[in-house]
């Protein structure tokens, strides 16, 4: 029984659609690119009947019979030969043979025909085997995420219209997986203007004051400064995301000065690591450290609040001499705004500075008490040690070519540090802010 024939009107509504190249009463010649989208959405888990009706066809002049065996034939063409097997190769056959021979141009135009297609299907094996290869090589330690992008790439820059399940075997992961991230893809790009925005922010607090933060500062600076509460864990999200790095501690190599030589004395350790006392002027730790520049080096001496985090005083100089440490107890005695402790002591290490008669005669004159840190033990004094750490790693001295230069950075830092860093174990509030509420309190 033959199939059933269509009209002419069938017909013109047949041949308005895109897929299709030819109609006639009996026959249908389907577009190329048609027929391999077919066979991806059959391997999709879709049916015949539902695709053709999704492309635009009209399942009720087509007819059941025609719909399956057009869907059996391109399903067969597929298995055998691939990706060929679905070209429609009528115009190069050679279709009914011929009762009489053909002529010499004749067989040289079917031998180009047959040349050109050859030439087609070895090109597209040459470009699958290297996108394999591509694949294969860029999905290295790539999240599930990022492999369903880079197969969607592939597919839009490729005319592999029909390997979504292939790639996806061949990169182990899920085709159902690579059909729902497609789906999201409105909800990431939204998701993806949100954290842009974050990162605005984030940048904003990070760069303020013209020293770089990590995540705590930058949540304690969002809050104080610019009057946003953001979750520390999403800040340090965006911050990784977007390779918002922030300064690293550097491990310094002057662990220790000089040994303390005989006729120095070392005073018992008396502090024993209780830096917070709630009580502001009354423990005060001091130490040196090393400042390189390009000009040559510099040495800083400051002097700590133990209790409030706040630098009292400080003095820079290019020499290493005991004045870098005499110096900077006398800044701290002209301090007008600081209001010492009846009981107040200077904290240190054992280094050749506080071991001199010099500077503890000088304690002993402005009635100053005097502790010292274990031999070789950093921890006794570690929250001196912290802010040098932390001083290092925000001021960059590559540049500075002269000691005022590094006079005048070190000025601008500690205006800042004192007033406007935050720090989280201070109830997130800058040393003075603390300095104000233990007062208050």
């Amino acid at each position: 029984m033959t199939k059933q024939l269509l009209t002419q009107k069938q017909i013109e509504q047949l041949q308005k659609n895109p897929h299709v190249v030819k109609v006639s009463e009996r026959t249908i010649t389907y577009a190329d690119a048609f027929k391999s989208q077919f066979i991806d959405e059959y391997l999709a888990g879709k049916t015949p009947r539902q695709i053709f009706r999704e492309y635009g066809f009209d399942v009720e002049i087509l007819g059941r019979k025609r719909i399956e065996q057009a869907s059996s034939r391109w399903r067969k063409a597929y298995e055998k030969n691939g990706l060929i097997g679905l070209t429609d190769t009528r115009k190069t056959s050679s279709g009914r043979p011929l009762k009489r021979e053909l002529t010499m141009a004749e067989i040289l135009e079917r031998q180009a025909a047959r040349i050109e297609l050859l030439e087609g299907q070895v090109d597209m094996l040459k470009k699958l085997e290297a996108t394999e290869r591509r694949l294969l090589s860029d999905s290295q330690k790539l999240s599930t995420t990022n492999v369903f992008q880079l197969i969607s790439d592939t597919l839009t820059q490729f005319p592999f219209k029909r390997m979504v399940t292939y790639f996806c075997e061949l990169l182990h992961v899920s085709r159902s997986g690579y059909y729902s991230f497609l789906k999201a893809k409105d909800t990431r790009a939204t998701k993806e203007q949100l954290d842009l925005e974050a990162r605005d922010l984030i940048l904003k607090a990070f760069n303020r004051r013209g020293y770089k933060k990590g995540s705590r500062s930058i949540k304690m600076t969002l809050e104080q400064d610019l009057g946003i509460v953001m979750n520390r864990k999403k800040i340090q999200r965006i911050m990784r995301k977007y390779g918002i790095v922030c300064p690293h501690r550097k491990p310094n190599p002057y662990k220790q000065l000089a040994k303390a030589t005989k006729e120095h004395t070392v005073v018992p350790n008396k502090l024993k690591r209780q830096f917070k006392q709630g009580v502001p002027g009354k423990v005060l730790l001091t130490d040196i450290s090393y400042l390189p520049y390009a000009g040559g080096m510099a040495y800083l001496s400051t002097i700590k609040d133990g209790s409030t985090n706040e630098i009292l005083a400080y003095h820079v100089s290019d020499r290493i001499t005991l004045d870098l440490a005499t110096e900077t107890i006398r800044k701290l005695i002209r301090n007008k705004r600081v209001k010492l402790h009846p009981e107040a002591f200077i904290h240190s290490d054992q280094g050749v500075h506080y071991t001199s008669p010099k500077f503890q005669k000088l304690l002993k004159h402005y009635q100053l008490g005097q502790s010292m840190s274990r031999r070789g033990n950093c921890w006794d004094n570690a929250p001196q040690e912290s802010f040098f750490g932390h001083l290092k790693d925000e001021i960059d001295f590559s540049t500075t070519k002269t000691l005022q230069e590094v006079r005048n950075k070190i000025d601008h830092y500690m205006v800042y540090y004192n007033n406007y860093r935050y720090q989280w174990n201070l109830k997130k509030m800058a040393p003075v802010q603390y300095r104000n509420h233990l007062l208050v309190a």
